[in-house]
Parts: C-alpha cells; structure tokens; sequence
C-alpha cells in the first residue's frame, strides 16, 4: 500500500477539496452501480490510496477519507465537527456539584440543511431502512424534478463548502480553527493562531492519527489557501511536518479564490499583501517538495474557461474547476499496478507522487514550482477543428506566467482521462499515446522529457457539482460544432462526465510569479527604509532571516533565468 494523506488548509482550499472528494465518492458509488456504464467498474484506481477504512462505535464498517481539514470555527455550516457516521457521545451535567453560583446555558440554533443536504439524509433513511427488512415506497427518490429543484438551490445558495459536500468524514478530519482576530488577513495572524492555544498540537495530532495507520506512505497533499492568515497556520504545519517526517515528500497547492483579487486596496494595504505574498511563497515552498501556484485573478475570463461559464464571484463554481485538474493530476498516484494486457486496456503511466517530483525538481535545473494546465474538457482525439487538438487546449491555472515561451529544459508530467475517440467513443489508452506523440511532433516547441499517464475513465460529474459547462459541451463531455438550445449554463443533469487533461510543467514561463515576490520583498521589505521593515518584524522575520529569504528566492531565479539581474541588490 502507498498511502497519501490529504491536508486542505483554509476556506477556498476546502472549497476545492470538496469537490475532489465528490468526484471520489461518485467514483466509488458509479463502481457499485449495476446500471452504470463499464467504464467505471474497470477504473483501475486504487481508492484505499486517499481512503480509510474504519468502523463505528455500533460496529458499522466506515471508509473515509484519509484527510486533515483546517477552517475558522464556525466554517462547518450545517456540519458537525465530529461528521455525520461517528455518533460521539454527549456528556450528561455532572451530580457533583462543585459551583455554587449561578449557571446559565448558551446554545447557537443548528444551520438548517438545503435541499441537497435534506435529500442525501433522506436517501442514506431509506438505504438504511431497506437494508432493515423496511420499505418506505419511496423508489427512486431523486426524480428528475428534484434534481432540477436541488442544482438551482445549489447555484443561488451556497454559502459555505460543506453545503455541498455529500462525503462522509472521519471525526478527527474535521478542525475549527479558533482566532479573534476577524480580518485574519495576513501572514503573522496564521502564525499566531497556530501557535495560541494548543491548536499546533492539535493539528499535529490529527495528522498523527492517520500517519500512523499507513503501511508505507507516498506523500503528503496539501492543498492551501495562501490568501491570507492560512498560509501562516499551513508554513508553521508544515514545518513541523518537515521536522518529524522527514523522508514523506510534500506536494504543495496554493491556491486563490478570484473574489481576492476583486477587492480593492489602499496603497497600504497593497504593500502589506505583497509582503504576505513574497514570505508566504518562500516559507511554503520550503517546506514542500513540489509548490504549485493555482489561482488565476479572472477564471472566468481566461482561457482554461473556453468552454465552461464560470461566476468569479462563487467559490463554488470557480474551486471546481481546481478540484477537477487536482483531481486528473493526481490519478496516477492511484492507478493499480497491472500486467501489460490490462494496463494497454484501461491505464498506463501510474507513478507515486516522489517520481513525480524526481521528474520535475530532481533534474539539472532543480527547479520546485511548477504550472498547472488544464484541458476542461479536453478535445476528442479526432477533433475535426484544428484548434481542438488537445496539446493547444491545455492552458494555464498558475497566475503571473509568461506566454509562449520557449525552454529546451521544460519537463512535463500528464494525465489525460476519459478521451474520446471517433464517433464519441472512449479511446483507448494506445490512441491517445499515438495522439499526443503525433501532436508533440506538430509542436513549436516540445518539453526536454514528458511523462504521459492515461486512463480510460472519464470525469464523472456528480450532482452537487456546479452548472458551469456552456452550451457547446455535450452529455459525454464531447465538444460540439453546434450550440444546444436552452439554459446556456449546463450542469449534471446534462453532462455526466468530461474528458480532461492536466498537466504539471516545469518550465522558465513560472519566472514572473517568482521574480514578482522577490522584487516586491527587497522595495517593501529588505532595503533601506523600506515601509514594511516593521510589519514584517511584527510577524517574527528579523532582517538576517529576510535576507536569507531573498537570498534563496534569488537562487530560484537564477534558476530559472541564468542571465536574471534579479539576484543584485538593488537601491
């Protein structure tokens, strides 16, 4: 076994993780389902990777995921802290009276459930029921009509990222992070917040727990929000990651809500989040093997969303399209090693998450941030539109990168799932390892070395997901030539799965997002009479430490781009 435990740190990476574990979860359900097509009981994935089985006070068999979640208190919506499958037990008022003066009891009113959450409660009475002997005659309990009735509760009335969510957590999964300060706004109050109280222990433990029960661990999967005071919780876990497992190799995603960048700022506050920004990058990615940056400031209007129609404004349709790409990239992992006839059938190209980072941070260039691309969904293999071919529909969720450029020295690491072939059919895994072969040959320019992992199930989408696929993507996820009539926002009760594509590339495109952090560290931070020489100091960085961090971000650089100036200090 090559476990992986998930850590999700922060509001908008909760938002993320949710529909990951969705996809996960109708992943396992469409395997059991006798009326599912083939394809997803031949996924060739090893779910017990993320997942855990465990068992109930009562005795029932429980799997969950393999997960440390961090929000504020209060974060959780209708949700327990303790989940919904471990009943915990709720200690009566003592007889021994110890107090004797007054005792008055406050109480917050539970969050109602929405339509979404009501129904899957009412579905898991009745499976329960009828795995009882007892028989409601309610069949088929999600008509249609309640489907209709529950994506648009979905879309106008998503507050929080557990209203969403239809996963079964684990008690010690769930951590409400207490904190006084309201803004929570910056680097130095995450630092705080974790160190007050405990709560680093706490966090700590939680981790403990599942590391514990692994047999031989892969790695780590932090998924962050960097944002603001989470990235100040996330380095100080890290770091103590870092120093206890020592040999467990961290895969870092950063990631960003568009409505961050829809805020407007005062001169003051724009140098304060740059700031937050150069030592959140450095002290993140220094403890992480592989930091990928995912967070663009318009998804909506980029590229990545040709086909998609996406609210910047809702965390809840933007985190899916991040889940989605974590989700394909993060496939081989999981993949089953199989004997040659099976793998050229269903997958090919299964690697653990340190042969990943070997591949894109061990080579000569030594280069830890990579790009994330994305393909939703990802053309078909016989694409009659020239601009469909699926290398050219691959484009960037990393913000602050170059465009076209060329590096001899990029690497590569793809997934592609779910291809379509001719006539919509699925591909299989040969095609679309010619096809990519073919279009690399095409290419202006191509990667020094590229892994290519293939597999033969799709994206599924499951209900809760979010109406975000435009009129030109069909129930297959294949790309049309002519428009659907009607609703111009489709969801999963017009496409059932997506083929898609991601990739991770190490490439010099990523020096921007690099040297922003460094020049805006050295004009705020480091030089002479710089205006945040004391904020900085206020979160605990002395000057020697903050020119070790331009020190190291200047390496980076050089890196990246030998004949950078950026490393000379500048007046």
């Amino acid at each position: 076994m090559r476990e992986i435990v998930t850590v999700q740190v922060g509001g908008y990476a909760n938002f993320v993780g949710s529909h990951f574990w969705n996809f996960q979860d109708e992943l396992l359900g469409l395997a059991e389902d006798p009326h599912s097509d083939p394809i997803f009981k031949n996924q060739c994935v090893d779910m017990d990777v993320i997942y855990r089985t465990g068992e109930t006070q009562k005795g029932v068999l429980t799997y969950t995921p393999r997960l440390v979640s961090v929000d504020l208190q209060g974060s959780l919506g209708s949700m327990s802290s303790s989940g919904t499958l471990y009943s915990e037990f709720s200690p009566q008022p003592s007889d021994v009276v110890t107090w004797t003066g007054r005792v008055s009891t406050h109480e917050s009113e539970p969050r109602n459930k929405n339509l979404f959450l009501q129904s899957l409660y009412e579905e898991e009475q009745e499976r329960s029921g009828m795995m009882n002997g007892i028989n409601s005659g309610k069949s088929d309990f999600h008509s249609q009509f309640r489907n209709s009735d529950i994506t648009e509760c979905l879309e106008s009335g998503v507050k929080f990222w557990t209203d969403y969510s239809k996963v079964h957590y684990h008690p010690q999964s769930l951590y409400e992070l207490k904190t006084d300060n309201q803004e929570f706004d910056n680097y130095g109050l995450g630092r705080d917040a974790f160190i007050e109280g405990l709560q680093g222990e706490d966090l700590n433990d939680r981790l403990r727990f599942f590391l514990e029960e692994c047999d031989h661990i892969q790695g780590f999967q932090f998924i962050v929000d960097d944002s603001g005071g989470f990235s100040g919780v996330a380095a100080e876990f890290l770091e103590n990651v870092a120093d206890e497992y020592t040999n467990i190799p961290v895969l870092l995603y950063s990631v960003r809500d568009p409505r961050f960048y829809m805020t407007p700022r005062s001169r003051k506050q724009t140098i304060l989040q740059n700031l937050h920004d150069a030592v959140s990058f450095s002290r993140l990615s220094s403890f992480c093997k592989l930091y990928v940056p995912a967070g663009l400031p318009s998804l909506g209007r980029s590229n990545a969303s040709r086909f998609l129609r996406i609210d910047d404004k809702k965390p809840y349709h933007s985190s899916a399209v991040y889940a989605s790409a974590l989700h394909s990239i993060s496939l081989p992992f999981r993949m089953e090693p199989l004997g040659p006839t099976a793998e050229s059938c269903y997958v090919s190209g299964s690697i653990d998450v340190n042969g990943v980072i070997q591949m894109l941070s061990g080579q000569a260039r030594q280069n830890m941030v990579t790009i994330l691309d994305v393909a939703m969904p990802a053309p078909s293999l016989t694409g009659e539109q020239t601009e469909q071919y699926l290398l050219g529909n691959l484009h960037p969720l990393t913000p602050e990168i170059a465009e076209d450029v060329e590096d001899v020295q990029a690497l590569e690491f793809m997934t592609i799932h779910g291809a379509l072939g001719s006539g919509r059919h699925r591909a299989l895994v040969s095609e679309v390892k010619d096809r990519i072969v073919a279009d690399y040959e095409h290419a202006v320019s191509r990667p020094k070395f590229s892994h290519l992992a293939v597999a033969s199930c799709p994206l599924p989408i499951p209900l809760p997901f979010p109406s975000i696929f435009g009129n030109l993507v069909g129930k297959q996820g294949e790309l049309l030539e002519t428009l659907i009539s009607g609703n111009p926002s489709r969801g999963s009760l017009d496409v059932h799965s997506i083929p898609i594509a991601a990739r991770l590339r190490s490439s010099s495109a990523v020096l921007p997002f690099v040297e922003n952090r460094l020049v805006n560290l050295r004009r705020f931070g480091i030089q002479r009479g710089a205006p945040g020489t004391e904020l900085l100091r206020s979160w605990g960085f002395g000057k020697e430490e903050l020119e070790d961090i331009g020190e190291s971000m200047s390496k980076m650089v050089k890196t990246l781009d030998p004949s950078s100036q950026a490393s000379s200090d500048s007046d």
